[in-house]
């Protein structure tokens, strides 16, 4: 038995996992064509009849959980989820499963519980018998509410009666559950509107009052098992051999078991996955989680939902068991397309079986973060996100990238110097260097940061910009059929639209440049590899425009000079961005340090340093939109003009002042002025919390001075560092943020 299904899966671009996805029956025509084209996202208008007050629509990654083998059959599970191990741990476990037979599953009959609460029940235990006795009455009623449940096979099926005797604070009261098949629907709708409607009636039979009449979210009557053997031999990992790693998941099995701390860690790990695989089936994942740890509670203490043991043959045995109630059928997940398209991706056929799928997708969630506990640490999942970043800060080109990272994780030096010797290291194993062919075929336009002068620009005062070691590269490749974009680092693969209305914001630059070049009749496929992060305030945009205008350039031989380049660019920043001053366009174009004023033709000249200068760049993780600051900035200048023009002025006077420091390498100065410049740009209101966060940390951590850097509003912000960056850099990613060293000059 193959131990994968979908060999080598990861490694395809967005456009071949599809087309594989579809040549293995999975997706119609109709959805492959719906995902290359980018049409599975919900729209906004769709979405404003889903939802009160909406205003967008937010969107996670769906990706697929490959290689499941349960109670026989075949599965790709669709997932949304943002955290990047969750799918690759998924995929393995499945795989390590799936080669000694996979999981099997079992579930109970998909009951809800609505309950009726009573109080002020004259004589509690005779109507206890009363209920008992009426008990087909009461159930015909509610089953009248929903005739067609019925005719498919479901609809309230029992009744249960609980009396809670008065305690100190609580009077006494009578809850009754009326127990509901709701089939293939998640039901939550149609047991509430059967307690409603039973409610009257149960008051005249117990002469109580009743006060609430809502369904639990606490499904225990919907239980769902995944069991899994796994062959010790095929444990081994990194050293450890099989018994080892058994044995260590045995241990921390035995942990959660007994600590409530540990279990409530162990049991988030296990709705990773079945959380996700409820997000992308449209499912309350809110409802299953809350049921879940309830379930862990409910005997002495709370405990762990999973169990792994030593079998009788030696296999690690793991068995799952937990409350999910979900459906398959029903208004909110039809009217999503992106659910639709993920329920039948699933191929599951009834609500049970999706629950089981998602019970199974728990246990393997589970094993592989214990078998991660156990031999590794968890710790080397995330330490290869932060080389990733590493790697990108280092200038690590698409071609050689994925092979840095592997040997930064293995030196577990992952810092940028390191990045480099690896770089230099790859380069020279592969034959290559930034002269080679491979590499010479691309088009590269530059990441920056501004170091003073912000927003100021904008009316006409003097900014300093200074490229960073992160670069936006682009090739155009030929093709046949249309104008295809490709970004892979920002999850874009899809033909360009040619209606306007209808282009998405990264589209609408590319179709600018088409039509500007006079290419806009050309099939071509533009290849962007960014380093850069989205909404950083690090010049993306930018250097995507430069990027491609390049390769257009080198591919079709234009002969662009620099400037016409740079005006191409400045055009495309004025689509983004609105009201742009022309630096981030000019920097990504001349990739070089500059002081720049705006002006027809702008006033840029080279700035020369005595030497380099380090700056740590932290990342928020929040998009900061230039256009909104701008305008916010506007809409202020506008309401108080005095107040604003002299904070614009003093911005200038500061840019002015930090020249001359820049000049004579004073450091002091320099950081003085970062710090002064930060307040002013508060006065403007483009600063957030998440900004002031990194610069306080960055200042109680040694630098010398911190300020945002670009548009604000969330972004990025710099901090001068010259000789503790690692120091800065470690208290920002301790407190959860990305953050990087960069030299300038």
């Amino acid at each position: 038995m193959s131990s994968s299904c979908f060999p080598s899966f990861h490694k395809l671009s967005v456009q071949e996992r599809v087309r594989t996805v579809r040549d293995r029956g999975l997706l119609s025509s109709q959805e492959y064509k719906a995902l290359v084209n980018g049409e599975t996202i919900l729209d906004v208008n769709h979405a404003d009849t889903m939802i009160e007050n909406v205003i967008g629509v937010m969107g996670l990654p769906i990706g697929l959980g490959l290689n499941f083998l349960i109670n026989d059959k075949d599965y790709v599970v669709p997932v949304a989820v943002e955290e990047p191990s969750i799918v690759a741990a998924l995929s393995f476990a499945a795989k390590t499963a799936r080669a000694a037979g996979g999981f099997t599953t079992s579930s109970s009959e998909p009951i809800l519980i609505g309950q009726i609460q009573l109080v002020d029940v004259p004589h509690p235990s005779r109507a206890r018998q009363l209920l008992e006795q009426r008990k087909d009455e009461v159930l015909n009623l509610a089953n009248s509410l929903h005739p067609r449940m019925v005719a498919r096979g479901g609809g309230a099926v029992d009744l249960e009666v609980i009396i809670h005797p008065a305690g100190n604070d609580s009077v006494e009261m009578m809850v009754v559950h009326l127990l509901v098949d709701t089939r293939d629907a998640m039901g939550a709708n149609l047991v509430n509107t059967m307690c409603e409607g039973v409610a009257s009636f149960i008051e005249s039979i117990t002469g109580g009052k009743v006060f609430l009449r809502i369904l639990s979210n606490l499904a225990d009557r919907s239980l769902v098992r995944a069991q899994v053997k796994i062959p010790a031999e095929n444990l081994a990992n990194n050293g450890y051999d099989g018994e080892q790693v058994r044995d260590g998941i045995v241990i921390a099995s035995q942990f959660a078991a007994v600590d409530s701390y540990r279990a409530a860690t162990h049991n988030k790990g296990i709705m990773n996955g079945v959380d996700a695989v409820a997000l992308a089936t449209g499912n309350d994942w809110r409802a299953v989680e809350a049921g879940a740890h309830a379930f862990a509670a409910r005997g002495t203490h709370y405990t762990s939902l999973s169990r792994w043991t030593k079998a009788e043959d030696g296999s690690l045995a793991g068995e799952i068991e937990l409350p999910i109630r979900v459906g398959i059928v029903g208004g909110p997940l039809q009217s999503n397309p992106s659910v639709a398209m993920n329920l039948r991706l699933s191929k599951v056929e009834s609500s049970r079986e999706l629950a089981e799928v998602m019970a199974a997708v728990g246990l393997a969630q589970n094993f592989s973060a214990l078998r991660a506990l156990v031999t590794d640490g968890i710790q080397r999942g995330h330490m290869t996100l932060h080389a990733r970043s590493v790697a990108t800060a280092a200038g690590a080109t698409p071609e050689i990238f994925d092979t840095v990272v592997e040997k930064l994780v293995e030196s577990g030096e992952i810092k940028i110097w390191k990045a480099e010797e690896v770089i230099s290291q790859v380069r020279t194993e592969m034959g290559q260097s930034m002269t080679s062919d491979e590499h010479a075929d691309m088009a590269a336009g530059h990441g920056k940061i501004i170091l003073f002068g912000e927003h100021a620009v904008v009316y006409g005062s003097r900014a300093i910009a200074a490229p960073v070691p992160l670069a936006v590269r682009a090739r155009i490749v030929d093709e046949e059929d249309g104008v295809w974009l490709v970004i892979p680092r920002w999850g874009v693969e899809q033909r360009l639209r040619t209606d306007p209305a209808k282009q998405m914001s990264f589209e609408v630059p590319a179709a600018l440049i088409l039509h500007e070049l006079g290419l806009a009749d050309r099939s071509m496929r533009i290849e962007v590899y960014s380093e850069i992060p989205r909404a950083m305030g690090l010049g993306g945009s930018a250097a995507v425009a430069v990027a491609i205008i390049r390769a257009m350039d080198k591919h079709f031989g234009l002969n662009l000079s620099d400037d016409q380049v740079n005006a191409l660019a400045y055009q495309c920043e004025c689509v983004a961005h609105g009201t742009p001053s022309g630096i981030d366009n000019t920097v990504a174009t001349f990739g070089q340090p500059l002081v720049f004023r705006k002006g027809d033709p702008p006033n840029i000249y080279s700035l020369d340093l005595p030497k380099p200068i380090n700056f740590v760049v932290g990342l928020t993780g929040v998009e900061g939109l230039t256009a909104k600051m701008v305008a916010r900035v506007r809409d202020g200048r506008e309401r108080n003009r005095d107040v604003y023009d002299t904070m614009i002025k003093g911005i200038d006077a500061i840019t002015l002042q930090a020249l001359d420091a820049l000049k004579r390498y004073d450091m002091a100065r320099l950081g003085e002025l970062m710090n002064v410049c930060q307040g002013l740009l508060n006065g403007l209101q483009v600063s957030s919390w998440e900004l002031e966060e990194l610069i306080q940390i960055a200042r109680e951590n040694g630098a010398l001075g911190a300020k945002l850097t670009g548009g604000g509003g969330g972004g990025s912000m710099i901090a001068l560092c010259p000789d503790n960056a690692e120091q800065v850099i470690e208290a920002m990613r301790g407190a959860g943020y990305q953050a990087m060293e960069v030299r300038i000059g």
